[in-house]
């Protein structure tokens, strides 16, 4: 009786006590329900009331708060509640807007309203109106069917729930979503699209890196197996242009060229045209490789961390808020702790035939050397959302290979040394605002600065000389585009660029004194426009565009058409055309086959019109693509010729390596690719055909075949995956490139001076490697995920020869034959954690 008493008396002086802040009490039943109110703060005021039990259900809370204020509540789906005052309230609509099948809200769609006045969703997908005597509205959304509502007149206590249909197509953009690997896609546009977080595996490949990747794509390959000498349909490396966050990378390769600088954990999107690219992409006269970090959708706080037998890397997302996030990653080798057999055979690789190694030749007596290398990259992205329509990114990044050699001998009682310092960095950044102004018109601008600089110090303390050599660029501009929805099959993109480029080339020397610096800056002016029509009954794809270059330094205009076609014959055939002018200002050369060491020894310079032309391309492309029950055929064949090459960017090294002339390469081919895939196993074959030739018509010999023409190209692999297993299996088989002999018959042996026959007369041997790869990753019970990956470069450790030159060696009066290997057999061995 006494306990009775005693809880009566409890629960009345808990009645009369001070109540708490009803938005308190609302918030409490957020966090512990996992709702989310909708309301307005002049509804809610400063009132205060006792807070419902915790034991309560939330349907219980809701009414208790009903009963104890003049407020009504309105539950959807036990997820979202809407509070409005039950007297005095104008009477208003509301809703919510979902996508169709998976019910999540749709941010930013536009509702049409009968006084002809627009609103937008919310986050949350949620609308409001005031109640008028036409209820009839339309909702609007890029991608979605186009819905008219009609509301009756009856209390509008309850909010409408809204599904919107996916606009749907009989012509996806995307062709294939596994050609050669799963994760890479083949595009309407022609372009190959790598989704690096959804990447299966690659013979050789234990991670997805973008530019050893694209090398497995038929017409794409690096003629010293290098990612910083990548060449597309015959092209050299400097003709493509690489893209960054909208930043132009000049370093594309750590290792001076084995490893890629872009960290494959980070990339989200990376988009490669070989031709047909977008008006919007100039400054290359081959190929586009366009690389973003930035997620399609809203993505979880993540972290991950990993390491291989030649460097080890963090990444971390971090969102600050619903509308912001941070994302950071940093890449290190781990060459200042061990020395790991790849690092080895890479090091073997990389430094044969340079002057790093010519010093040891023939000197055995006390020979010493200290090497040090190492490199490093970083990025760092910033995103914050303004409201509903506008965004900001900032995005930043930092690379860096750095290479010091101490090495002496002693000759003849002579202390012989060098001090060397190679060093070769990229630093980059780019702040972007987007606007959607609707759902039909949305703009973008972004500012960027690309600084680039390569350098070279050697100290030889026997003949008492230091030469330094650099090479500078210094690139930024800002960039304008529009983009407007007219219909469902019609849209426009416009835009503007301007595009400023400084290089700086220097050369000193002590003992003797010599000192030259030269400096050129060339700024550029784009106008851009394109459209693109998009007919899905009728399966015809159609953009064209046009970029109007204007050169302020040679007051010259030049005109760069695009177009891609693709026309659907059945729903299992495909036929394209892509075509495209393209125009280039900068580009790389070599002066002296030893300059920097003979290591990176191209140097970046801007074109002046005359004795350095603007380099210029036209390329014609014809595919047909077939995709019925899992087999996949794709053929395309190609034309290509770009003008304004000079020798010096071709890297002869032979009777050309000293001449300066000018002149155009053509290149044609086929390229095709046969796939099929069986449950879990996919296999592909691919051959690729090119005849390239250079034509010099000031040159004695005008017409020769091309340093970088590989006529034969025949890859192969074998892919398993199942669960969290894969293994991949593959081979490269590809005719051996063009290579000058000497004229042994005009050659005086006792007083060598080498006669060489006529350029590019025969070929180096064929090339062939086999490679395999392996991942296995698991989960634990608290959400971490481990990844563990193998692989094997060269696994029959074949001695393919990729360069051949000769040379009058000093030491014995002789000409003796260079050559330069790739990669002996290799392992990897590399593991992750991810959470």
């Amino acid at each position: 009786m006494f306990f009775i008493i005693f809880l009566v008396l409890n629960l009345n002086a808990q009645d009369k006590g001070k109540g708490m802040p009803f938005k308190k009490i609302i918030n409490d039943i957020e966090q512990q329900h996992q709702v989310i109110f909708n309301y307005t703060e002049d509804i809610i005021g400063d009132l205060q009331l006792n807070p419902p039990k915790k034991s309560l259900s939330l349907n219980q809370k809701l009414q208790y708060l009903a009963k104890k204020t003049n407020l009504s509540f309105e539950n959807i789906g036990n997820r979202y509640i809407n509070i409005y005052k039950k007297e005095n309230q104008t009477p208003i609509i509301c809703g919510y807007v979902f996508s169709y099948p998976d019910n999540k809200p749709i941010e930013n769609a536009n509702i049409h309203l009968p006084n002809n006045t627009q609103i937008t969703t919310d986050s949350n997908g949620y609308f409001e109106f005031e109640k008028s005597a036409k209820n009839i509205f339309s909702i609007s959304h890029v991608g979605y069917i186009n819905q008219e509502v009609t509301t009756d007149n009856s209390d509008s206590g309850n909010c409408l729930q809204i599904l919107l249909e996916p606009e749907i197509t009989q012509l996806e953009e995307i062709k294939t979503n596994a050609i050669l690997a799963s994760g890479i896609s083949k595009n309407n546009d022609g372009s190959f699209e790598i989704k690096p977080k959804k990447f299966g595996i690659l013979p050789g490949l234990i991670e997805p890196d973008a530019l050893q990747t694209m090398q497995q794509i038929p017409g794409v390959n690096s003629i010293d197996e290098s990612v910083s000498s990548i060449n597309v349909r015959g092209g050299t490396h400097d003709q493509n242009l690489f893209l960054w966050n909208g930043i132009r990378v000049f370093q594309t390769g750590h290792f001076f060229g084995l490893i890629s600088v872009f960290n494959p954990n980070l990339a989200h999107t990376i988009s490669i045209y070989k031709n047909g690219s977008s008006a919007f992409y100039g400054e290359s006269v081959s190929s586009v490789v366009a690389i973003s970090s930035t997620p399609e959708t809203a993505e979880k706080n993540s972290f991950s961390a990993g390491i291989n037998m030649i460097n080890a890397d963090v990444y971390a997302k971090y969102n600050l808020s619903k509308k912001s996030y941070i994302e950071v990653s940093a890449r290190k080798s781990i060459t200042d702790f061990v020395e790991t057999p790849t690092y080895k055979e890479y090091f073997n690789k990389v430094f044969q035939n340079t002057t790093i190694t010519d010093f040891s030749k023939n000197q055995n007596v006390n020979y010493h050397s200290d090497k040090k290398f190492g490199f490093y990259d970083a990025t760092l992205k910033y995103a914050q959302k303004i409201g509903t329509k506008d965004q900001i990114v900032l995005d930043l990044i930092t690379i860096k290979d750095n290479l010091e050699v101490f090495q002496s001998a002693t000759v003849y009682d002579i202390n012989r040394s060098e001090n060397n310092v190679l060093r070769q960095q990229n630093y980059g950044g780019n702040l972007s605002w987007k606007r959607n102004w609707n759902s039909f018109n949305t703009t973008k601008i972004n500012v960027y600065n690309s600084a680039y600089e390569l350098l070279a110090n050697q100290n030889n303390t026997i003949d008492n000389q230091i030469l330094i050599q650099e090479n500078v660029v210094n690139n930024n501009g800002i960039n304008l585009e529009n983009n407007h929805i007219i219909t469902s099959k019609f849209s426009f993109n416009d835009g503007y660029q301007y595009n400023e480029i400084g290089i700086t080339n220097l050369e000193q020397v002590t003992n003797p004194d010599f000192y030259r610096k030269i400096k050129d800056v060339l700024r550029t002016h784009a106008l851009i426009l394109e459209g693109k029509y998009n007919d899905t009954l009728s399966r015809i794809y159609f953009k064209a565009g046009t970029r109007v270059n204007y050169i302020e330094k040679f007051r010259k205009y030049i005109v760069e058409p695009r177009m891609q076609f693709s026309y659907g014959i059945n729903k299992n055939l495909n036929i394209e055309l892509l075509g495209e002018l393209k125009s280039q200002n900068s580009q790389q050369i070599i002066d002296l086959q030893k300059d920097y060491f003979g290591i990176e020894k191209r140097r970046w310079i801007i074109s002046n019109n005359t004795t350095i032309p603007i380099q210029k391309s036209k390329q014609l492309s014809l595919n047909l693509f077939y995709k019925k029950n899992d087999w996949l055929l794709d053929i395309e064949n190609f034309y290509k010729k770009v003008s304004g090459i000079t020798t010096s960017s071709q890297g002869f090294q032979n009777q050309l390596e000293f001449v300066r002339t000018t002149g155009d390469y053509v290149v044609w081919g086929t390229e095709m690719l046969v796939q099929k895939k069986m449950n879990h196993f996919l296999t592909w074959l691919s051959y690729t055909y090119n005849h390239n030739d250079y034509h010099f018509s000031n040159y004695e010999y005008s017409s020769f075949p091309n340093n970088f023409e590989l006529m034969h190209t025949v890859s192969w692999a074998g892919i398993y995956e199942k669960n969290n297993f894969k293994i991949a299996l593959g081979t490269k088989w590809s005719s051996g490139r063009p290579k000058t002999s000497p004229d042994l018959s005009q050659i005086d042996l006792s007083d060598p001076i080498l006669v060489y026959n006529k350029p590019n007369n025969t070929n180096l041997h064929i090339f062939s490697q086999v490679n395999i790869s392996s991942t296995y990753k698991w989960d634990t019970e608290n959400g971490i995920q481990y990844k563990l990956g193998i692989s094997i470069l060269n696994i029959l450790n074949r001695k393919n020869e990729i360069s051949e030159y000769y040379r009058v060696s000093s030491l014995t009066n002789s000409i003796e034959e260079v050559e330069t290997f790739a990669l002996q057999r290799t392992p990897n061995l590399s593991f992750r954690v991810s959470f």
